[in-house]
């Protein structure tokens, strides 16, 4: 699927599959699972990692760069400003100038504070960031980011590591329908059929982690995840059939 290119901003990807590091047993089995994966955008917690990767305990240190484009994300931020300092300390630390922007409002549900979303969105694209949004799947708050300026939005599947998939596809339908940016399903992922869900019905691509690190076997699992989302897409592509509620026969009424 090499002649399929995902463009964000500067950037393009031939692979639709955007993996987290977290959660990993081991650093080397992350670095296994992400290989697995096929993947070229591989995303990283900022306050969550050790960025000195001459101290040689770093993940930085098993992912390779020569494959995947590192995205820095906000995880862990309950303000605006808290994420645009983590976007900015990233950028500072020799990242480019992607970033995943999450925003967090409450630390159970990790459902994202919509109003804090939408402060940090505008702020950063001022700054020159090509911000990936997560959102909720709400319609209204994804065209209101993209207005903003966001390169991508990135509505929840589900509640994030909950492996529910997607539960509302209508709503996802809706933020496509009217998108005129890449739209990245993220969080929710827990099974390869959940991703082939996500690119069947248009999404650009599906962003996850706990789908794979949690696995009982990450690395066939991100081997799973893979193949899905290149059937996905391809079965997008290729347009399905009509449902109806009677029979068809399969076979001609004449030969030819």
């Amino acid at each position: 699927m090499a002649d399929d290119t995902l463009k964000l901003g500067a950037y393009e990807f031939t692979s639709r599959l955007f993996v987290g590091t977290g959660k990993y047993e081991t650093f080397p089995l992350m670095a296994e699972a992400l290989e697995a994966s096929g993947t070229e955008c591989v995303t990283v917690a900022v306050r969550r990692v050790n960025l000195d990767v001459k101290s040689g305990d770093s993940l930085l240190n098993y992912i390779d760069r020569e494959k995947c484009t590192i995205l820095p994300n906000t995880a862990g931020c309950y303000s605006a400003d808290e994420a645009i300092r983590t976007a900015m300390l990233a950028r500072e630390a020799g990242f480019s100038d992607l970033v995943k922007l999450e925003v967090l409002g409450d630390e159970r549900t990790l459902l994202p504070d919509p109003v804090a979303t939408l402060e940090a969105t505008e702020k950063l694209v001022k700054e020159g960031f090509t911000v990936l949004v997560y959102t909720s799947d709400d319609p209204i708050v994804a065209k209101r980011l993209e207005d903003l300026g966001a390169t991508s939005v990135m509505p929840a599947g589900a509640p994030i590591g909950s492996g529910q998939g997607i539960l509302n596809k209508n709503n996802i339908r809706i933020i496509l329908e009217q998108a005129n940016v890449p739209i990245i399903v993220d969080a929710g992922v827990g099974a390869a059929s959940d991703v082939a869900v996500a690119m069947e019905l248009g999404c650009e691509g599906v962003l996850l982690n706990t789908g794979i690190a949690g696995a009982k076997d990450p690395v066939k699992m991100a081997k799973a995840m893979r193949h899905a989302c290149e059937a996905g897409r391809l079965a997008y592509q290729a347009g399905r059939i009509p449902k109806k509620l009677y029979a068809k026969a399969s076979s001609p009424d004449k030969d030819f």
